[in-house]
């Protein structure tokens, strides 16, 4: 009998954040989730919906977002692929960053690896971002920021408090 190397035995979690703010945003976040279920990835749990103010321009429409915990075979950069694939599906078009947007998937953390060649992992400002750690915290409250070692609870309450402030579950 051949044995599987280990690591690849292991089940690893990933968390993926989607935000819209262009359209009819939780319907957008739905076709997003039944769309990557499509796609060889299985959806473990969905945070609640979280809206909260574009940036950097409040001006902007404001963002519904969602973390879920995902589990799929796809190595990181294919995974991306197919987040981007869904998202151009949905109706993203090229603009200037930070643009409002049909819909916008993330990969947060894929099972605690670090990567810096092609994709960036974890996502390199996850940290920072309300719209992120409220809902991740929400389906894992216990989770420690792969690089920084930090336990979300940590990285919560290092947000502003206009960042507590403007954001809101619904």
């Amino acid at each position: 009998m051949i044995r599987q190397d280990t690591f690849e035995n292991q089940v690893k979690t990933i968390y993926l954040g989607i935000g819209s703010n262009l359209g009819n945003r939780k319907i957008n976040l739905n076709i997003a989730k039944f769309m990557l279920s499509k796609c060889n990835i299985k959806i473990l749990e969905s945070s609640s919906f979280y809206e909260s103010l574009s940036w950097p321009d409040p001006n902007k429409p404001k963002f519904l977002n969602i973390v879920i915990k995902i589990r799929t075979d796809l190595p990181p950069i294919n995974l991306l692929h197919k987040c981007k694939e869904i998202e151009k599906n949905l109706g993203r078009k090229k603009t200037k960053k930070n643009a409002p947007r049909v819909c916008d998937i993330d990969i947060i953390d894929y099972g605690k690896i670090k990567l810096n060649k092609d994709i960036i992992l974890p996502h390199p400002r996850m940290h920072n971002r309300n719209f992120v750690l409220l809902p991740l915290f929400e389906i894992n409250k216990n989770w420690i920021h792969p690089t920084l070692k930090k336990h979300i609870k940590s990285l919560i309450l290092s947000l502003s408090n206009k960042d507590i402030r403007t954001i809101k579950q619904i």
